[in-house]
């Protein structure tokens, strides 16, 4: 890893040791492994996925006004969805601090944990990685080794269909709202395929 990336990880794994409970932190490392692992799998830079990994969740704990309050001044719009849960904003909030606070300026990095929560279309593959890392570390309750066997066979759109699916699947049983970026993805990765 550059010494550049390892300073920034470095700072992520402290910042986020602080920021949630143990559970969250140990989810985010899982995530950062799978992301890692898949970047490997898919020629993207492996380090860069370690990174997005720790990083997807660092606001995931913060108050709802804070979250309202950091992304309100920021470039990202705030859908209806995100007023009525602030804490769907952890992604996008999570990105403006990396981009103020931590001095990250790489898009794709950017892009990935501010779009981990719904997606969108049309993501690079550093986003789609880390979508399909978020929801397949192997600490998730489903995540299984034929889970995991099936995983293997499929190109990267068609793991983040996969994953997409499911989730949808999961959140119309919950009774809960489902963003349109969402199913623009979905739209999209299946065009892709």
């Amino acid at each position: 890893m550059s010494e550049e990336n390892q300073i920034l990880l470095e700072k992520l794994k402290k910042y986020l040791s602080v920021s949630v409970c143990k559970e969250r932190y140990d989810h985010s490392m899982r995530t950062a492994q799978t992301a890692k692992e898949l970047c490997l799998r898919f020629g993207e830079n492996a380090e860069l996925g370690e990174i997005a990994g720790v990083a997807h969740d660092i606001c995931k704990e913060m108050k709802s006004d804070l979250l309202l309050n950091l992304v309100s001044v920021s470039e990202y719009e705030i859908s209806q969805i995100e007023k009525d849960k602030p804490s769907l904003l952890h992604g996008k909030a999570a990105s403006v601090l990396l981009k103020n606070d931590f001095g990250v300026s790489n898009q794709d990095l950017l892009e990935a944990v501010s779009n981990h929560v719904f997606g969108k279309p049309k993501m690079c593959n550093l986003a789609k990685i880390l979508y399909v890392a978020d929801k397949s570390e192997p600490g998730r309750p489903y995540v299984n080794h034929e889970y995991l066997e099936k995983l293997q066979k499929m190109s990267l759109n068609e793991l983040v269909e996969y994953v997409l699916e499911n989730n949808i699947d999961y959140l119309t049983k919950k009774g809960k709202a489902i963003s349109k970026e969402t199913y623009e993805l979905l739209r999209s990765v299946k065009g892709e395929s």
